[in-house]
């Protein structure tokens, strides 16, 4: 027969036990995507990009707390990292091929809390080819002006035995052109360019994704080439978006933008406006730099305000996006 206290002990033991075997699973199960990817065979260099998508299937509010990688070569981070009940975002990890050869395999330990905590091991593999190289590793445009346009390239250099040849290159979602030229072909050495060209009718934001290389090589017959950069706006807007923040029902409140252009403009429209948002004053007819717009809220009785406006200027065809949003608090 066990003593009193004996019991106690091990009853708070297994107790302990089945809170933390919990707190380990619930994260995982926010993870639909799964929580491994491999990115195969890549050429040293690369750089490298996944997306983990996760979704708050809970019925509060959610916090991704800590993202932490368990190697150099790998960095990541949430897009968003408070989660409303529905709401997703993704854990964004990035591997630079270029930090080690051969296979690597790195987890990525994601923290969710902060009331109730649980963590999910997140990992990326991939194997960094010595024979096969891009120089530099990814297309990086930078910031760059609505409607310039701008080109950067990336050699890839192969040093192996097979006679390599890429036949083709696929660009989907990014706003480029994309070209390949052989540079040279001598035994055991072979060289090609890959060039991108900014569009010049890219739209304003910023964009990351993949230039596919299709090659004759059975060992890496899809070669994925990372391009980003942002698009900047001839126009900005001062605050981005009005969080109004807990509101009182009743509220009539007052909130003010900004808006800019590198040439003088008008304001041509406000749409959106009506039940419970209106302007302050009227819009003003003279082109000027900058402009300062006022909107009149009421604060319905309940629920919350999830409203969007679209300002149309007359220096681009393309409107400002003003998103407005709150909560109506007791």
């Amino acid at each position: 027969m066990f003593p009193r206290e004996t019991i106690l002990v091990l009853m708070a033991a297994c107790l302990m036990a089945v809170s933390q075997g919990h707190s380990q699973g619930w994260a995982e199960k926010m993870l639909p995507g799964g929580l491994s990817h491999d990115f195969g065979t890549v050429p040293r260099g690369a750089q490298l990009l996944h997306r983990f998508p996760v979704t708050n299937i809970y019925a509060v509010r959610m916090e991704i707390t800590a993202v932490q990688s368990g190697c150099g070569c790998v960095s990541a981070s949430a897009a968003k990292r408070v989660l409303e009940p529905k709401e997703s975002t993704t854990i964004d990890v990035r591997m630079d091929a270029s930090r080690f050869q051969g296979p690597k395999s790195v987890g990525v330990r994601m923290t969710v809390g902060p009331e109730f905590v649980s963590s999910a091991e997140l990992r990326v593999t991939a194997q960094s080819r010595a024979d096969f190289v891009f120089n530099p590793g990814q297309i990086q445009f930078g910031v760059v002006n609505a409607g310039a346009g701008a080109s950067q390239t990336v050699d890839l250099e192969y040093a192996g035995g097979r006679d390599l040849s890429v036949t083709d290159v696929v660009v989907n979602n990014l706003p480029v052109e994309a070209k390949i030229t052989e540079l040279y072909r001598k035994p055991g050495q072979i060289g090609y360019q890959v060039r991108a060209t900014l569009k010049a009718s890219a739209p304003s934001g910023s964009f990351k994704d993949f230039i596919h290389l299709k090659t004759n090589d059975p060992a890496m017959p899809l070669v994925s080439l990372l391009a980003e950069g942002t698009v900047q706006s001839a126009m900005s807007m001062s605050p981005a978006a009005l969080s109004l923040g807990n509101v009182g029902p009743g509220d009539l409140l007052t909130r003010r933008i900004v808006v800019r252009g590198a040439q003088p403009f008008s304001i041509k429209a406000v749409e959106g406006t009506g039940d419970g948002i209106e302007l302050a004053a009227p819009l003003a007819a003279n082109e000027a730099s900058v402009h300062t717009v006022g909107f009149k809220i009421t604060v319905p009785a309940s629920g919350s305000i999830k409203r969007e406006l679209r300002i149309k200027t007359s220096a681009q065809d393309e409107v400002l996006i003003l998103q407005i949003d709150g909560q109506v608090g007791p």
